[in-house]
C-alpha cells in the first residue's frame, strides 16, 4: 500500500511488483543456505533460522527515516507542507504542483476523509465490484495451488522419480525461475498491463496443473512423463512470479479511493493468508484422497480466476486512482445493465401474462450509469 501511495503513476505497477523479486530472491538464497553443505545439517537449524535478525534489523534502522506516504499527508492529514516536502523527498524531479492538484481531486470526491472500517467498507455498495475483485484475486492468488507446489516441491519431485540426493538441488533451481519471472513481469508490466499479466500468469498455471495431472498418470508407461511434470511445476512457479505474485497487492491499492484502502488492504491480505493456511493444511488430504487429480482442482480455480480478470477487472495502467474509479463504475454499469435488463423483461413478461401491460419498451442511455 505503501509503495502504490508514493508512486508516480508511470511507475506504480513497476515498483509494485520490485518486491516479488526481492522475495524471489529471498527465496532463493534460504535455498542455497539451506543445502545440506552449508546450514542444511541439522546442527546448525538454529544460526539457519537466525539470520532473518539481519535484514530486520537493516529494516528497523531505516524505516525511521522514510516520509509518510503524501497522498496520507494530504488527504487524510490535510497537511500541504508536508506533503511537499515528502513529494521533493521522493521525486528528483517531478512536476509537484500537478500531483498534488490530482491528490485534492481525490479529496475532494470523498464525502469524508475518515479511514473506512472493514465492516463499513462491506456495507459501501459503490465498492462491491471492486471489494469481489479483491476477494477473488488474493484467494485465487493461493488456491492457485502455487503454496501446494512450495509447501511439497520435494514430494512432487520424489514421486517424478528424482534421486533423492538431487531434489535440493533442483528445488533451489526453481528459486532462479522466480527471480527471472519476477524480472520479467517487473520490467512488461507498464507495457502489457496489469490485466495480461494476470490472465496470462494464472491461465499458464491453470494449463500446467493440468499437464502435472496428465504427466503423472503417463509417467509409469512413459518415463519421460516424469521430466513433464517437473517442467510443470517450473512453469507453475514462472507464471506466478510473473503476475499473480504481485499485481493483486497493487490491484487492491489501485482500485481503491485513500479512505477505503487500508480496509480493502486487510480484506485482501487476511484471506490471501487464510488461504495459504487452508492449501497447506488441505493439501495432502486432498492428494491422498484424489491422488493426482487433485492438481485439477488447482488448474480450475486458475483459469477462474482468469475469466474474472478478464470479465471484471479493468486495465489500469498509468492512471491515476480518480481515473481507475471511474473507469471502474462505467465497467460495474456496464455488468449491471446486463443482469438489470434481463430481469426488467422477466418482470415486464409477467406483468403482461397478468395483463397489466400489452406493449412494452426498454431504452437505455448508454451515458447513464442507471438503466
Amino acid at each position: 500500500m505503501y509503495l502504490g501511495e508514493i508512486a508516480p503513476k508511470n511507475l506504480r505497477g513497476f515498483l509494485g511488483l520490485v518486491p516479488s523479486i526481492f522475495i524471489g530472491t529471498g527465496v532463493f538464497a534460504a535455498q542455497i543456505l539451506g543445502l545440506h553443505e552449508l546450514l542444511g545439517k541439522e546442527e546448525y537449524w538454529p544460526l539457519f533460522l537466525s539470520v532473518v535478525v539481519v535484514p530486520t534489523f537493516i529494516q528497523l534502522l531505516l524505516l525511521p527515516w522514510f516520509p509518510e506516504s503524501p497522498r496520507y499527508l494530504l488527504i487524510e492529514k490535510n497537511n500541504v507542507h508536508a506533503t511537499i516536502t515528502a513529494l521533493k523527498w521522493y521525486r528528483a524531479k517531478c512536476d509537484i504542483q500537478a500531483e498534488i492538484e490530482e491528490m485534492q481531486d481525490e479529496q475532494r470526491s470523498l464525502s469524508s476523509v475518515e479511514t473506512l472500517s472493514v465492516w463499513n467498507l462491506l456495507q459501501d455498495d459503490s465498492v462491491r465490484w471492486q471489494v469481489l475483485s479483491v476477494v477473488v484475486i488474493n484467494i485465487g492468488m493461493q488456491l492457485s495451488g502455487i503454496d501446494a507446489i512450495w509447501f511439497y516441491t520435494n514430494d512432487i519431485f520424489e514421486n517424478a522419480g528424482i534421486p533423492a540426493p538431487e531434489i535440493q538441488y533442483t528445488t533451489a533451481g526453481t528459486g532462479i525461475i522466480e527471480i527471472i519471472a519476477g524480472l520479467i513481469g517487473c520490467f512488461t508490466i507498464e507495457k502489457l498491463g496489469r490485466r495480461h499479466l494476470m490472465i496470462g500468469g494464472f491461465t499458464m498455471m491453470g494449463i500446467c496443473s493440468a499437464g502435472i495431472t496428465l504427466a503423472l498418470i503417463l509417467q509409469v508407461k512413459l518415463l519421460f512423463m516424469r521430466y513433464v511434470s517437473v517442467c510443470c511445476v517450473v512453469g507453475i512457479i514462472a507464471g506466478f512470479c510473473i503476475g499473480p505474485a504481485g499485481v493483486p497487492f497493487l490491484i487492491t491499492a489501485e482500485l481503491f479511493k485513500q479512505s477505503h484502502r487500508p480496509a480493502a488492504y486487510i480484506i485482501g491480505g487476511s484471506l490471501n493468508w487464510l488461504s495459504n493456511f487452508t492449501v497447506g493444511f488441505v493439501f495432502p488430504f486432498l492428494q491422498m484422497s484424489a491422488g493426482s487429480y487433485c492438481y485439477l482442482v488447482f488448474s480450475t480455480v486458475c483459469f477462474s480466476v482468469a475469466v474474472y480478470v478478464y470479465i471484471v477487472i479493468p486495465e489500469t495502467k498509468n492512471k491515476t486512482f480518480m481515473e481507475i474509479s471511474r473507469l471502474f463504475s462505467k465497467k460495474e454499469a456496464i455488468l449491471e445493465s446486463q443482469g438489470l435488463f434481463h430481469i426488467d423483461q422477466l418482470k415486464l413478461r409477467k406483468m403482461n401474462g397478468y395483463g397489466g401491460l400489452e406493449h412494452t419498451s426498454l431504452e437505455f442511455d448508454s451515458s447513464s450509469s442507471v438503466p
